[in-house]
């Protein structure tokens, strides 16, 4: 049997399946190839029963580290030359994870932050001395834990975030209500997320994340009056570029 040419892409995913499965869609899209043998080869350990992330960092619920570990070590025994997680909120997670492995995560919202910094540099608008501003649509446990808010301040850029009401009530309810996206529902969830995203944008929002894997599955660039940037579109591409180092040029 041929060796691949390329590293083998590893997804920890589940965290939800749909999310899972638009990573996947999003790193074939991003692939350059001409023929089957041209893709990058790609194993994903789809989880559906990992403990939910926000529940365990905002109510302290169960875990999901051990789950995330042990699915981790299995992409890796697999031959997984990198990891990548479509769960935003799962990120909290990564430096444990890191620890019980020897193979990179590439971190979602780190490259998130540093892409949104690069193009705005490349906009050469101009900007408030504090930064650009930029609006952050997230679960409670992403905006709790600070991991855009950190990457945003690292790379000279200013964190725009919902109000707890507004959090709750737009944003939140989009993602886990009984209409919302991990449920099954895409209409309302639109127009939560449309509607939350227009409130940064009135505060000064130049670029809005979807920080939240489930969002950009219904919330679309058409809908936000700045550029909307799907992190996990960032992630996807990254990937390619590692897995293939430099192939496709």
């Amino acid at each position: 049997m041929n060796k691949s040419k390329f590293k083998t892409i590893g997804i920890l995913g589940g965290m939800g399946p749909e999310a899972t499965l638009s990573l996947f869609g999003l790193i074939i899209k991003a692939t350059p190839a001409t023929c089957d043998q041209e893709h990058i080869p790609v194993i994903i350990n789809s989880n559906p029963i990992i403990p939910d992330r926000t529940r365990h960092l905002v109510y302290d619920e169960e875990s999901p580290l051990p789950y995330l570990v042990e699915g981790a070590k299995m992409l890796e025994s697999c031959g997984a030359g990198m990891i990548l997680i479509p769960c935003n909120t799962a990120h909290f997670y990564v430096p444990r994870i890191e620890m019980e492995i020897s193979v990179p995560v590439l971190h979602m919202p780190q490259l998130a932050c540093a892409h949104i910094a690069a193009e705005a540099r490349v906009s050469g608008a101009t900007f408030p001395e504090q930064g650009v501003p930029v609006g952050i649509l997230a679960t409670t446990g992403t905006i709790r834990t600070g991991l855009y808010q950190g990457f945003l301040d690292k790379n000279g850029l200013c964190p725009v975030i919902p109000t707890e009401t507004e959090q709750e009530s737009l944003v939140m309810e989009a993602v886990y209500g009984k209409e919302g996206v991990k449920a099954g529902f895409h209409d309302k969830p639109a127009k939560l997320l449309s509607e939350a995203a227009a409130i940064l944008v009135s505060r000064g929002a130049r670029y809005i994340i979807a920080g939240c894997t489930e969002i950009p599955l219904v919330l679309s660039r058409e809908m936000v009056a700045v550029p909307l940037v799907n992190s996990m579109e960032v992630l996807a591409n990254k990937a390619v570029e590692v897995a293939s180092e430099g192939f496709y040029r």
